[in-house]
């Protein structure tokens, strides 16, 4: 008898535990969120878009115009029928924008589907961009699709209130050692934007090329842009082997404008970086005069890795940096230009009588505190045409400039001492962060890469805010972002494959709370969330289920 009962519990329990994971997966299909929202009530039911559905605002704001185009335009590619913009008196059948002061993030949004009205409450644009998004994902894949012949558009009713953990959500863009075309960097930007990532880092020169029209210095253009050829397999192979073909290519001021313009429509910031005083060997094939050695020829570099070739902190050095920097600033409006600041061996200002008398001039205690002097010179420049700089956790050496923002990638101590000091840092731990490392263990399957292991649960599992920071501290820390570094990434589909959905699990990382964050939830959510990537033909890594 007591068998008998005891069986019929197991029994019972076992039915209950898989409804509730039927229901679970259910969940996940019907409301395959990324990044998962701060709350969700599920509905009964699906509002229905058809061509007599209307969008209707509550203003004329230009930007609200923007980010209820964008849901226009994405509904007109996919179905054929343009939704007009109705009246504010008549909400049926309707997506309406309606603006909520209570809303207290900037970011944040609140979003309620019925079977006969799409509500969507806002603070700011962007907040109602990202309520946009979210009505992306929950409508079928098929929304991604631009040949006009879905029939069948739904949204799953639900109450969704939302609001984003980090201010900053990034991805960075290494279009230095390979480069990518404008028509690659929107298609990059639309998908990332799709995960609310809200800054794309484009990484503009390197030792191995510059990739941004200057008008004062063409040189740039004609030299600094092109590389004879190129290092095969990895730098540290023996013997060397180059592929003998001329690589390069820049982005004119009209290309980047308009990159400016389109990121903007995204609600996205597009921020330049300049990297100085090393990792610019290219700027010396174009200009040696700005190098410490007189007399030398420098070529763009061919090979990958740290290389000390470096600037010269010279007169002449500053006034080209500002003049290629006042270029950038025209392009480029955002609040940031990353002036990178990494890598910077001193060998060369160690040989160089000008620097050590520099250092004995400035009162120095050594080549760090040059660095230090050197970017405080770009910092004081850019802060007084409105900007601030970001460097990398390098620019601690020496001394941190004043007003620094410091992104930190080795590890996170650099992250904590900036952070400690008042400084706002985005954390970028190469060990958690750095989308070019392998993503399985069976490299077989995946394109040649720098080396190193990041499966897609380790980027999932990231806190950018450090264990030893207190609540004080951890203020500073603005958010996270995905780094791309392209030395072994040669096209655009290894771009797609080793970004994404590694990229996926960071929007998370920077959105969601601690406290929300459940890997295998992320996980179910995923596999139906991938689908629309799958539509906007992106080329994602697919085995992430077994990267372990």
């Amino acid at each position: 008898m007591f068998n008998t009962s005891f069986l019929r519990i197991i029994i019972c329990f076992a039915y209950l535990f898989s409804s509730g994971l039927v229901l679970y997966a259910q969940e996940s299909e019907r409301y395959p969120l990324i990044p998962k929202p701060v709350k969700l009530v599920p509905g009964k039911g699906y509002f229905d878009i058809t061509a007599k559905t209307k969008v209707i605002l509550d203003n004329n704001n230009p930007a609200l115009k923007t980010a209820a185009g964008f849901l226009i335009e994405l509904i007109e590619h996919s179905t054929g029928y343009k939704l007009g913009y109705g009246n504010k008196g008549n909400h049926k059948n309707s997506i309406c924008f309606s603006i909520d002061n209570t809303i207290v993030n900037d970011e944040g949004y609140q979003l309620s589907v019925t079977g006969k009205i799409v509500m969507i409450n806002y603070k700011t644009p962007r907040g109602a961009f990202w309520a946009v998004q979210t009505l992306r994902q929950l409508m079928p894949p098929d929304v991604e699709t631009k040949d006009g012949h879905v029939k069948n558009l739904t949204i799953p009713a639900v109450q969704i209130e939302d609001t984003p953990r980090f201010a900053y959500r990034g991805a960075l863009l290494d279009v230095a050692r390979h480069f990518f075309s404008v028509e690659f960097i929107k298609k990059y930007i639309d998908a990332l934007s799709f995960y609310k990532i809200n800054t794309l880092h484009l990484h503009l020169n390197d030792d191995q090329g510059w990739r941004i029209a200057i008008e004062k210095y063409p040189r740039l253009q004609t030299v600094a842009a092109w590389r004879k050829e190129t290092l095969v397999g990895h730098r540290l192979d023996v013997p060397e082997k180059f592929d003998g073909k001329p690589h390069g290519g820049y982005y004119t001021r009209q290309q980047l404008e308009d990159l400016v313009a389109y990121a903007g429509k995204h609600f996205m910031t597009i921020i330049p970086e300049i990297d100085v005083p090393g990792h610019s060997q290219a700027i010396l094939a174009a200009y040696p005069n700005l190098g410490c050695k007189a007399d030398t020829t420098y070529e763009v570099s061919t090979r990958w890795g740290v290389h000390k070739e470096i600037l010269c902190p010279k007169e002449e050095t500053f006034k080209f940096l500002e003049d290629v920097l006042t270029e950038v600033m025209d392009i480029f409006p955002s609040k940031y230009i990353h002036i990178g600041g990494d890598e910077v061996p001193k060998d060369r200002w160690k040989e160089s009588a000008y620097c050590q008398n520099l250092i004995r001039t400035l009162n120095l205690k050594d080549e760090h505190g040059l660095q230090s002097y050197f970017i405080g010179r770009l910092e004081k420049f850019l802060n007084s045409k409105g900007r601030e700089i970001i460097g990398w956790d390098e620019i601690l050496e020496g001394g941190l400039a004043p007003n620094a923002t410091l992104m930190s990638w080795h590890g996170e101590k650099g992250g904590i001492a900036a952070a400690r000091q008042n400084h706002q840092v985005i954390m970028t731990p190469s060990a958690y962060t750095y989308v070019n490392l392998y993503q399985t263990k069976d490299r077989k399957q995946e394109p040649f890469s720098n080396g190193g292991f990041l499966p897609l649960e380790k980027v999932y599992s990231y806190n950018p805010v450090p264990a030893g920071l207190t609540p004080d501290e951890a203020r500073y820390i603005l958010g996270t972002q995905a780094c791309l570094w392209t030395e072994y990434v040669t096209n655009e589909r290894d771009a797609e494959f080793m970004t994404f959905p590694r990229a996926c699990a960071l929007a998370e990382v920077g959105w969601t709370s601690l406290a929300q964050k459940d890997y295998n939830g992320f996980l179910r959510r995923l596999n139906y969330n991938l689908r629309h990537l799958d539509k906007m033909k992106m080329d994602f890594f697919k085995y992430y289920s077994n990267a372990n």
